[in-house]
């Protein structure tokens, strides 16, 4: 007999593989198995304190069962670390917006979400947002769009523009911030400003994002203590050489990365 959580709750059991206990509970072949934060139908030696879920196919869960379901699948150890940590992404454009989305994606317990912008015809080419969000502050409709797809995470929004001056108060008690700005001077103001007010809170920046192709030459740097950039460091928007939603995805991705990573190796 074994101690083991399912569904959220703990369980005794006399099983001692996943295959049998799962084929003893579950109503059919469509139905997700999850062991410890991964999807598995593979038979593994149970152990004491396993989570195990079962998530039938095509069927919404109850509410207050999503979360524990989420949390499996983020991996509840990962999970629970990132739930306590707290992110701001300055600028939402096509950086900003997509990295708030894979942060929620994952769980992050808190966003910051700041800028000052409205969403217009020429983002949707490469920004995460709709038609129907058109004319909506960016702030107002990135949160509406986090909440749909992780209601379990709190988001606040600042819709304004970040200057020398309020950027002494916008980042307390955050433990990493994204800049994600469109201009370079707002970009060098971060960069140069920063660790003036926050000395040990973590500036992620970007440069080098524009075009297509050369996917590979998008990395992440470390450029000093607390201070890191992803991007290849030199293709700017230009003439004929525009933002596009692939490129500067990866980017995102790579900043959105690389909080995940420090979050969870944070002390």
């Amino acid at each position: 007999m074994m101690r083991i959580k399912f569904n959220g709750k703990m369980l005794d059991t006399d099983f001692t593989n996943t295959l049998d206990f799962f084929e003893s509970v579950s109503k059919n072949d469509n139905d997700v198995w999850i062991v410890n934060g991964f999807a598995t139908k593979e038979k593994i030696e149970l152990s004491e304190d396993d989570e195990l879920f079962c998530i039938e196919r095509n069927t919404l869960p109850p509410f207050d069962a999503l979360d524990a379901m989420m949390r499996a699948r983020h991996t509840p150890k990962l999970h629970d670390k990132l739930k306590k940590a707290s992110v701001a992404v300055c600028g939402l454009g096509g950086l900003g917006s997509h990295i708030a989305i894979n942060l929620a994606r994952s769980g992050v317990g808190l966003l910051k979400l700041i800028d000052f912008d409205v969403v217009e015809p020429s983002n949707l080419n490469r920004q995460a947002y709709r038609v129907s969000d058109l004319g909506k502050f960016k702030t107002e409709a990135l949160k509406e769009q986090i909440s749909e797809i992780n209601p379990y995470i709190s988001t606040q929004i600042c819709t304004l523009k970040i200057d020398e001056e309020n950027l002494a108060y916008l980042f307390k008690d955050i433990d990493i911030v994204c800049e994600a700005f469109d201009s370079a001077q707002a970009k060098a103001m971060m960069a140069q400003n920063f660790h003036k007010f926050y000395k040990d809170t973590i500036l992620i920046c970007a440069s080098g994002l524009a075009g297509y192709g050369d996917s590979n030459s998008i990395q992440t740097r470390k450029i000093a203590k607390n201070f890191y950039v992803c991007g290849d460091l030199v293709s700017g928007a230009k003439v004929g050489n525009g933002l596009l939603a692939p490129r500067v995805n990866i980017c995102a991705g790579h900043q959105s990365n690389l909080v995940l990573e420090l979050l969870v190796n944070k002390e």
